[in-house]
């Protein structure tokens, strides 16, 4: 069984040692890359001082064109699995043996998630992925407690579909498209951790105009891709 972690990484030079040093150490069976999305940092540097394995991209393509760019080395070379993993250090590699068994127990998509036993707490950082949610549940009948969740293990079929189709980024409007699809998704009780060093690409105003995007192509949008 062939597994890739994919690890998208902008500017990370404040984690990214740790993250595929404390990956190596827990998960060595398995192989990763690090998709380094043009970064301006020494993130680049890093990655070549270690000799991680890494694809360096020419242009900034954003998460979803970083991803893409995993999901199609993942396809070229036959990978069973593949998994989206944080470069800012808040995913434990852990739980990854346990997102390995719900794909292996027949599931398309696994979902790392803070709350499929623990309680969602209410809060204005919170709200975006509280109503995240509720649009899935209303488009879908299904409920995605952590739609936002960056942990996600996908399978053969869904490595394919990602890389093979450019609107295909693992978003949670996507999520909800493959809902709407029959694709069969299920979410694994994990922690996370904080983001020790750098700064999240989203602040408070990219953080509102990224919900009401998700929001606005979940209830009006998906219905329609085809």
């Amino acid at each position: 069984m062939k597994i890739l972690t994919i690890i998208p990484a902008y500017n990370e030079e404040g984690n990214i040692k740790r993250v595929v040093d404390n990956l190596i150490a827990k998960f060595c069976q398995y192989d990763y890359l690090v998709i380094n999305d043009c970064s301006t940092d020494a993130t680049k540097q890093i990655c070549q001082d270690n000799g991680y394995n890494t694809i360096d991209l020419a242009t900034n393509l954003g998460l979803s064109g970083a991803l893409q760019t995993g999901f199609q080395y993942a396809y070229n070379h036959g990978y069973d699995m593949a998994l989206q993993f944080d470069g800012d250090g808040q995913h434990r590699p852990e739980y990854i043996s346990h997102l390995v068994d719900g794909i292996n127990q027949g599931y398309d998509i696994t979902i790392g998630s803070r709350f499929v036993s623990e309680k969602k707490p209410f809060s204005l950082r919170m709200m975006g992925n509280i109503l995240i949610g509720t649009a899935i549940f209303i488009t879908t009948g299904k409920r995605i407690t952590d739609p936002t969740s960056g942990m996600r293990m996908f399978n053969k079929k869904m490595i394919k579909e990602f890389a093979q189709n450019m609107n295909r980024g693992p978003e949670p409007d996507t999520i909800a498209y493959q809902l709407q699809k029959g694709t069969e998704i299920k979410e694994i009780q994990v922690e996370m951790d904080e983001r020790i060093a750098g700064t999240s690409y989203l602040n408070i105003v990219s953080s509102m105009k990224y919900m009401l995007t998700m929001i606005t192509s979940i209830l009006f949008i998906q219905r329609f891709r085809k």
